[in-house]
């Protein structure tokens, strides 16, 4: 019985794996450009990702993102979120105010920070306040500053 259940969620993943194969096609042909500037968040398709990385969610495999900084035309720094409220050094819980929905409670995954291409942001949802953004920045810093 143990092994039939492994098996089956070998097969779903496989077949998310599959499916965001097929949405990364479309995201990549895209000629879309968005500006952007730090602070703001968007839906951003993440994909399915392995082990521990985050992963987007729905048909889409979306999760909001901070834009922590612009690299270049095509690339930022981003960090994702979740609504799942966690406090520690490797995350930040905020509020914001989601453009459709009003105030969100969300917390930004530290140690998932990464560069994304802007092929991949979907529609802009809010803004961080300043003073959380700053909090979030530090955040980074001791992430990646000598321990």
């Amino acid at each position: 019985m143990k092994k039939k259940k492994i098996n089956e969620a070998k097969s779903k993943m496989s077949k998310r794996f599959d499916e965001w194969n097929e949405n990364k096609k479309l995201t990549e042909s895209s000629d879309r450009k968005v500006g952007i500037k730090p602070r703001e968040l968007f839906w951003v398709k993440i994909g399915q990702n392995i082990g521990s990385e985050e992963y987007g969610k729905g048909e889409n495999f979306t999760r909001p993102v901070i834009i922590i900084r612009k690299l270049t035309h095509d690339l930022f720094l981003g960090v994702p979120t979740t609504t799942t409220a966690k406090h520690d050094d490797y995350f930040h819980t905020f509020e914001y105010n989601y453009e459709s929905k009003g105030i969100v409670k969300s917390s930004a995954m530290i140690l998932q920070v990464k560069v994304f291409s802007i092929k991949r942001l979907m529609n802009r949802i809010g803004i961080v306040d300043k003073e959380n953004f700053k909090m979030i920045q530090e955040k980074i810093k001791g992430l990646i500053g000598p321990t």
